[in-house]
């Protein structure tokens, strides 16, 4: 791209191209030199915009971890409705056959992005941490609606299931797991009353 000539909304432009290589290629394929090539703009750009390559990804990160407030806000506004163990598979498969499997192996790849993240204000993998919120909110819902056994521990199980998803989903190269397999995960877990 010639100099001189404004890109619209580069930092979504940047953070864009740098998800398609994470979901074609992996996190050891993303540098900023990819990054800048598959979005089509001139190598500069990404460092006039980020101090620094792991600025950039830590940014990339917290952007699409934002995302998942969408998510959260569907999944507890689904409580009552269908059945428990659906809305959360559904949940569960919408959540590891997106990005999100490839944001955390790129954090856990990278010391230097960890540390940029808990200096954000984020102890422990981002996207784990909020996705377990978002299932433990939804389970404190459902639980008060009497569709949850009243003593079930949703601060316990939410992480529960967030790290048996991720076992289930974490090859990320082979075929996803299957909506019923996915189902029998949640079953085993969750107490519904």
């Amino acid at each position: 791209m010639p100099t001189g000539i404004a890109i619209r909304d580069v930092r979504r432009q940047l953070f864009d191209a740098a998800e398609r290589i994470l979901l074609r290629d992996g996190a050891n394929a993303l540098t900023s030199r990819a990054v800048t090539t598959e979005a089509g703009v001139a190598k500069g750009v990404l460092h006039r915009h980020f101090e620094d390559f792991d600025a950039f990804l830590a940014d990339l990160v917290l952007d699409r971890v934002g995302r998942l407030e969408v998510r959260s806000r569907a999944l507890r506004e689904s409580a009552g409705t269908g059945d428990v163990v659906g809305n959360l598979a559904a949940a569960l498969t919408d959540l590891f056959g997106t990005i999100a499997l490839r944001i955390v192996g790129l954090v856990i790849a990278r010391d230097a992005l960890r540390a940029r993240l808990r200096e954000a204000g984020g102890g422990g993998v981002p996207v784990l941490r909020e996705a377990t919120a978002m299932v433990a909110g939804y389970l404190a819902a459902e639980r008060a609606l009497g569709r949850v056994r009243a003593d079930a521990d949703v601060d316990v199980l939410a992480p529960t299931l967030i790290g048996a998803a991720h076992l289930l989903f974490a090859d990320a190269e082979g075929p996803a797991p299957g909506a019923e397999e996915v189902r029998r995960v949640v079953a085993a877990v969750v107490p519904v009353g």
